[in-house]
């Protein structure tokens, strides 16, 4: 009867062990920033450029440096705030050329790089002012 006792201590004790390991081990994980890292991002990272105009529009340089390919997205608004581009990438060394139609009026394009987990962006804002000017030649004849 004692040795079944024992036993059935013994199976209680490992059981509990088992089980204080099981529940601990995911606590302790949450506690040290989760298993799933994030990593923030920063302004060195990013970088857009006014490349110059074409016949057809305005050329804008998109360069985004992900050393951990990490899903992300890069979202374009115009002049009212509006989403004219959204796209998801995962590249480790991104590059894109966009190009804005030619038009007469100021335009104010907004490019921004966000994080997949939506928690940290990088905004980037142009005003584009196209003006005219007219050349006048007068020689003597």
């Amino acid at each position: 009867m004692n040795t079944i006792r024992n036993r059935a201590i013994k199976a209680i004790a490992v059981a509990l062990t088992a089980a204080i390991v099981l529940v601990g081990n995911p606590l302790t994980t949450r506690a040290n920033g989760g298993g799933k890292k994030s990593t923030s991002l920063t302004d060195a990272q990013v970088s857009v450029k006014y490349e110059g105009t074409t016949d057809n529009g305005i050329v804008f340089k998109v360069d985004f440096e992900n050393p951990t390919g990490e899903k992300f997205w890069l979202i374009i608004k115009n002049d009212n705030g509006d989403v004219v581009y959204h796209q998801q990438f995962s590249e480790t060394h991104f590059s894109k050329s966009v190009l804005f139609q030619n038009t007469d009026s100021d335009i104010y394009p907004t490019f921004v790089i966000r994080s997949s987990d939506s928690n940290n962006e990088i905004v980037r804002k142009f005003q584009i002012s196209k003006t005219l000017t007219e050349l006048t030649l007068a020689t003597s004849l």
